[in-house]
């Protein structure tokens, strides 16, 4: 971030006073907890960075949210259009829910009937050894309500792998990045949909293009967005239920 002038330097050579460079610096002001200020240039430059980290190593997750905060001006503005216009998504932005494990009654998601959201979501969490607390907060959004959109994406990005059936291994977060890249139109989702299969093995790319790609655009493209649901609203309905509301096929 910038060095901010601070509160005690004396009146400069202009006359300006205290109030003068108290509005001056309003726009370096914090919109957030850890927001931290950056230029286009600097944003261009962690983008760069980060994009090269995560291409290296995709599980930098560190990595990845910097990359989707810092390239997200337009794709964040528009998912947070859809949330406003929709009254189960304008109810979520309002609300601010937030998906942690010091929100989550586990003892109760784990008691619920198998094949209901909030029993598969546990199941999920546990089989691939993840946890909610893991998303980073945001840094680099310089809108306070967007920030919290990308904050809800990270959240709910757990429950895009529970509603697609998928695993956490490189197979199964390219195919749901594929499923986010149709769904939110982020440039990171686009680079993983895309540069992700270049470490799958022949078989499995030869499964990802037959199959799961096909299935995964078919499915993004058909579906209501993803963000306008309160999921801890939902964790007694039926998997199959919730993806039948949304639009999303079957898994093949």
């Amino acid at each position: 971030g910038r060095a901010r002038p601070s509160h005690s330097e004396p009146r400069g050579h202009d006359g300006r006073g205290g109030e003068e460079e108290e509005e001056e610096m309003e726009g370096w002001q914090q919109l957030y907890p850890g927001h931290i200020p950056t230029s286009p240039l600097q944003k261009a430059l962690l983008a760069a960075g980060s994009a090269v980290m995560a291409l290296c190593d995709p599980y930098r997750h560190d990595m990845v949210a910097v990359l989707g905060e810092t390239t997200g001006c337009l794709a964040l503005p528009n998912l947070r259009d859809k949330m406003k216009n929709h009254p189960e998504g304008y109810r979520i932005l309002q609300e601010r829910p937030r998906i942690r494990l010091s929100t989550l009654d586990m003892a109760r998601l784990q008691g619920l009937p198998a094949g209901s959201l909030g029993r598969e979501y546990v199941r999920f969490l546990e089989d691939n050894k993840v946890s909610p607390d893991t998303r980073m907060p945001p840094k680099f959004v310089d809108d306070e309500e967007l920030a919290y959109v990308i904050q809800r994406y990270r959240e709910v990005h757990d429950l895009m792998h529970t509603l697609l059936g998928m695993p956490t291994n490189m197979l199964g977060e390219v195919v749901v990045k594929w499923f986010e890249a149709i769904q939110t139109g982020l440039p990171m989702c686009v680079l993983g949909a895309a540069f992700g299969p270049v470490r799958l093995s022949t078989r499995k790319l030869q499964v990802l293009a037959t199959e799961l790609v096909p299935w995964a655009i078919r499915s993004g493209l058909n579906a209501s967005c993803v963000l306008n649901v309160y999921y801890e609203q939902r964790w007694e309905q039926p998997v199959e239920s919730l993806r039948e509301e949304l639009g999303i096929f079957p898994p093949p």
